[in-house]
C-alpha cells in the first residue's frame, strides 16, 4: 500500500487545472488497472490541487482520506461554486479526520498539514516553488514540513501551469 498526501495551490488558472489533472492522472495511471486498494490519498479537498488529487485517487480505484482543518471548514472556506465537488468527495471518502480546531485559519491549516503528513508515506506538491507567503499552513509550509521529516516529496508543476492570484 502506498499512501500519498497532497498539498497545492487553490488558485490555478482554468488551463492549469487541466494540465495538473492530466499530470495527476498520469502519476496514478499504473494503479488504475482494475482499481488499486493499495493506493490511499490524503487530502483536505480544497478547490484546486487538493480536489484534483482526490479525484485522481478515486479514478484510479484508490481510497480517499479527507482531513478537515476545522469544524466550520465547509461553511467558512468552501465557495458555492466549489460545494458540489467538495460534497461529492466527502461522500466518497473512506475516512474523514477532523482536527481539533473550531474555526478555519492558519493554525487549523497547519494542523491539517501535520495530520495529513502523519498519515502518509509521500507528499505530492502541486507547487510553483514559491516560498511561504503567509502565517503558515500553505503549500510551501507543507513541503518544508515534509522535507524536514525526511518524507519524499514529488513536485508537480506542468510546463505552462500558472496561478490566477
Amino acid at each position: 500500500m502506498t499512501t500519498y498526501a497532497v498539498t497545492g495551490h487553490t488558485d490555478l488558472t482554468d488551463a492549469s487545472t487541466e494540465l495538473v489533472r492530466d499530470a495527476l492522472r498520469g502519476l496514478f495511471a499504473g494503479h488504475s488497472a482494475g482499481g488499486d486498494a493499495g493506493l490511499v490519498g490524503v487530502s483536505c479537498i480544497a478547490r484546486g490541487a487538493d480536489s484534483l488529487f482526490a479525484e485522481a485517487v478515486l479514478d484510479a480505484g484508490g481510497r480517499l482520506v479527507v482531513v478537515l482543518p476545522s469544524r466550520d471548514y465547509r461553511e467558512a472556506e468552501v465557495k458555492p461554486d466549489d460545494a458540489p465537488v467538495f460534497d461529492r468527495l466527502m461522500e466518497a471518502a473512506a475516512e474523514v479526520v477532523l482536527t481539533d480546531h473550531e474555526t478555519a485559519g492558519p493554525a487549523a491549516y497547519q494542523a491539517a498539514n501535520t495530520a495529513m503528513l502523519a498519515r502518509a508515506e509521500r507528499l505530492i506538491a502541486v507547487w510553483d516553488g514559491a516560498p511561504p507567503s503567509g502565517p503558515g499552513g500553505g503549500t510551501a509550509d507543507a513541503v518544508l514540513e515534509a522535507r524536514a521529516a525526511g518524507m519524499p516529496v514529488r513536485v508537480i508543476w506542468p510546463e505552462g501551469a500558472r496561478r490566477s492570484g
